[in-house]
């Protein structure tokens, strides 16, 4: 299982985490990405497949606490972010000037 950070603009600002299967977690973050739009999900995989994946997702809610990391981060509502994510949907590729030193520092050795 792999946890799933859930972001959007709900007033309550939860940012709840989710676990998704292995299988699942490969269909919302393909190609080694760990950032998604939901949005973008839905285009890519289709409205049943996409709704059948998150349907699932919601009934495996964990506790921030109990977590063992956060493997990816799905965004709902992100136009306003959108132009901020990396093109490449991973964590590492963040333009650099939106992060501090010692992120830098540590994304550079995982590029």
């Amino acid at each position: 299982m792999k946890n799933v950070q859930i972001i959007d603009d709900a007033v309550n600002a939860t940012f709840s985490i989710f676990q998704a299967t292995d299988e699942d977690f490969a269909v919302i973050f393909p190609e080694g990405r760990d950032i998604e739009l939901a949005d973008e999900l839905v285009e890519r995989v289709g409205e049943e497949e996409a709704s059948r994946i998150l349907s699932l997702l919601w009934e495996r809610p964990i506790l921030k606490r109990d977590a063992m990391g956060v493997h990816g981060t799905l965004f709902y509502d992100a136009d306003e972010r959108r132009e901020f994510l990396p093109q490449t949907r991973r964590e590492v590729d963040w333009d650099e000037r939106f992060v501090n030193g010692a992120q830098r520092t540590l994304f550079r050795q995982q590029r």
